[in-house]
């Protein structure tokens, strides 16, 4: 396995977790669970940011930007209602 392919393992476990913990702090019942979960989804976030950052660096993670016009229509459908 090759380390673009071990970044890209490492970074879909961290968002994993990410989604994890942001459910326990949703449904924590105590404010003690809530903080718990809370503290442990602030270090993956933090842990998924720097895997990106180095995906990145490498070019391993690449995005495609999106054309303005379709910025534009998704603000336009948006735009007025309640937020």
């Amino acid at each position: 396995m090759n380390d673009e392919k071990i970044m890209e393992n490492l970074l879909l476990t961290a968002k994993g977790a990410c989604d994890l913990y942001l459910h326990g702090a949703i449904e924590s019942s105590t404010q003690n669970v809530n903080a718990a979960f809370d503290d442990a989804l602030n270090q993956s976030l933090c842990m998924q940011d720097g895997i990106y950052a180095k995906m990145s660096a490498h070019g391993w993670y690449q995005q495609e930007q999106a054309p303005a016009e379709q910025v534009q229509k998704v603000k336009g459908k948006f735009a007025g209602q309640p937020g």
